[in-house]
């Protein structure tokens, strides 16, 4: 009789061996189905089994916090502290334009529109240092509609203005000099 008592625990006990044995380091939390055996694997049928899906990725969480983010949440909340546009009346729209926010970079913009269906309706850059958005202290940055990926560089902003009907292009600089922004250049 002791050998009926000892089946249960000896079947748990493989159970639990074959459980922590099929569990490794880069196994995720999606249980695994086991192959088919028996008379399903001959070739019979068999209804499906049900699928489970994972649960939501977590890609955000692991994105790199240093690569440009125009979803930030730090622009909306930027956007939403601007006085209205001067010359619509209109708050600014939370979708970038351009723009190159970078949490790590000594200084990054993004271009944000006037909310308004008006055809060329006004534009602002704000700029950002280390994800912080520079509220006071910077020249004026009405406007410009890119960005000079050329002549940008982590503290140096090349802003743009580009009209494709009269071929006008102008571009402006700005550095972060450890304090705070300053214009440095303008160029064609």
């Amino acid at each position: 009789m002791k050998w009926v008592a000892d089946v249960p625990v000896f079947g748990a006990a493989v159970l639990a061996a074959v459980f922590l044995a099929g569990c490794g380091a880069g196994d995720s939390t999606v249980s695994k189905t086991p192959e088919a055996t028996g008379p399903a694997a001959a070739g019979t049928t068999t209804a499906p089994e049900p699928t489970i899906a994972a649960g939501p990725t977590t890609s955000a969480a692991h994105a790199d916090p240093c690569a440009v983010n125009l979803a930030a949440p730090e622009i909306a909340k930027a956007v939403s502290e601007l006085p209205r546009d001067p010359r619509s009346n209109q708050p600014w729209s939370p979708e970038p334009v351009a723009g190159n926010y970078n949490e790590c970079a000594p200084l990054s913009v993004v271009i944000v529109k006037a909310n308004t269906n008006a055809g060329n309706a006004n534009t602002r850059a704000l700029m950002f240092h280390q994800g912080k958005f520079i509220p006071s202290g910077v020249p004026d940055t009405y406007g410009f509609n890119g960005i000079d990926e050329a002549t940008t560089t982590g503290d140096t902003i090349a802003l743009m203005y580009a009209n494709d009907a009269s071929g006008l292009r102008s571009i402006v600089r700005f550095r972060w000099n450890g304090n705070g922004v300053e214009l440095i250049g303008n160029t064609g």
